[in-house]
């Protein structure tokens, strides 16, 4: 049984989490808690597996709550959060600061029955979550690149390859590493994060502060090309498409897959039809299975795969069900896959003609 604390100041946001969360069989509401105060109390007395946690709270607000949690009493944390760029950016900082999940605030993004089934999802993948991990990451916030990565001026004659990168919990920390390791001249990249909308348009926005190529949210028919990164806006898959020699994404709604929208699944499925032997695909952390089979796509369609491996990941989830499946051709350590992905296309052929 996974034993849940609400803190949120709004009775009735405290009120629909807990009538759902007691719908499901392996989930308790142990408690709820109006502002970090009362929340301190009951985080010792009850002792949660995971807490909500909304951001804006009478007199502590949930990010000082949240670091100083971090440090004295780690536990999985997901933040709650209402739709606004600027409550996005915060939620984003919450992330960075050890959150592991992001859940948009009732009415905001999601009916109540998908609601339901999106909250109990994210508990379940918090509560899988190695909080020794968390821990690390909310106490180093530098980034820093991976070992030994130098910028290959041989990437300038890669313009045909395609980098699709999957992830979930843990994710953004994990893309974050990855990205700023690439050089200025690195590949044409499709992202799918499982982030809410608005979310995932404050992501794209910081990664583009700290990498050295462009990264933007995606936007229909924008071109995937060298030096640009994009990211699948939230409630929207992404697909890739090609005309002629030319990349581009399609941004479509659709069912949701694996409870998911953006699904990796979707994205790597259409790189596996358009890009072909001329993609590499990686899987990182992250609860269930989306990306395992589209991954294998990729490997049946001449792709070469990578996931992130067990030790480094918060949550070895989509990774493990890709390796399960033989869709992975290499489990590696995060600090490894940025030079790996530089090596590859370094090392692959420079045909400008992207195979079918």
């Amino acid at each position: 049984m996974i034993r849940v604390l609400i803190v949120d100041d709004s009775a009735i946001v405290r009120k629909i989490f807990t009538e759902e969360l007691e719908k499901e069989a392996d989930i308790e509401v142990v408690g709820t808690a109006m502002d970090p105060y009362v929340a301190r109390d009951k985080i010792v007395k009850s002792k949660p597996d995971v807490i909500t946690l909304d951001l804006e709270m009478p007199r502590m607000d949930g990010l000082t709550f949240l670091r100083k949690l971090m440090r004295y009493y780690p536990v999985p944390v997901i933040v709650v959060s209402s739709l606004t760029q600027d409550k996005s950016r915060l939620a984003l900082q919450a992330v960075e600061s050890g959150a592991v999940e992001v859940l948009s605030k009732p009415g905001s993004s999601y009916s109540v029955g998908e609601l339901s089934k999106e909250l109990s999802h994210k508990i379940r993948a918090a509560a899988a979550t190695q909080v020794s991990k968390i821990q690390t990451k909310a106490a180093s916030q530098e980034v820093r690149p991976a070992v030994g990565i130098r910028p290959s001026p041989l990437l300038d004659t890669t313009t045909n390859k395609i980098l699709a990168i999957g992830a979930s919990t843990g994710g953004t920390e994990a893309i974050k590493r990855i990205l700023t390791a690439l050089p200025p001249n690195s590949l044409g990249t499709v992202i799918v994060q499982h982030m809410p909308p608005k979310f995932t348009t404050a992501f794209s926005e910081r990664l583009n502060s700290l990498c050295p190529f462009e990264v933007k949210e995606a936007a229909p028919g924008d071109s995937v090309y060298p030096g640009r990164a994009l990211i699948a806006p939230g409630n929207y898959h992404m697909l890739l498409r090609r005309s002629g020699a030319k990349y581009y994404v399609d941004i479509k709604q659709g069912p949701r897959i694996h409870h998911q929208r953006p699904a990796v699944d979707i994205l790597f499925k259409s790189v596996a039809r358009s890009a072909g032997k001329n993609a590499l695909g990686i899987l990182l952390t992250g609860m269930g299975s989306d990306g395992a089979e589209g991954l294998l796509d990729m490997k049946e369609s001449g792709a070469h795969t990578i996931t992130q491996d067990e030790k480094s990941c918060i949550v070895y989830g989509m990774p493990a069900e890709a390796v399960k499946l033989g869709a992975s051709q290499m489990s590696a350590s995060l600090d490894d896959i940025a030079g790996l992905v530089i090596a590859h296309f370094s090392t692959t052929n420079t045909s400008k003609t992207p195979s079918a």
